[in-house]
């Protein structure tokens, strides 16, 4: 699977080594270009996956906030709730396209 913005590959796995959380695809981090996100300051923590940390998209000189996030350290629960460790796994929203 991959996730693309405007034909730029962010992302890329098999399907196989993707976990589904929620209706989202979480890429292993070894499968993600990092060079096209930037740490986004947004705080969040999910009351059941724990804190959050947002990255923003950048592709050809166009930077989309937040559309992009991972779960550094996950809580256990939440691990043991998936079924397997996510820890540091990308999920991607909006225009980001996974296929």
């Amino acid at each position: 699977m991959r996730a693309t913005l405007n034909g730029t590959v962010i992302a890329e796995a098999e399907e196989s080594d993707l976990v589904r959380i929620e209706g989202n695809w979480y890429f292993p981090p070894a499968s993600v270009d990092f060079s096209l996100l930037e740490t986004s300051p947004t705080p969040y923590t999910c009351p059941w996956k724990g804190a959050c940390q947002y990255y923003s998209t950048v592709v050809d000189g166009e930077t989309l906030a937040d559309r992009a996030w991972t779960y550094p350290e996950p809580y256990p629960t939440a691990i043991e709730r998936v079924g397997t460790d996510f820890s540091g796994y990308v999920a991607f929203w909006k225009e980001v396209q996974v296929a």
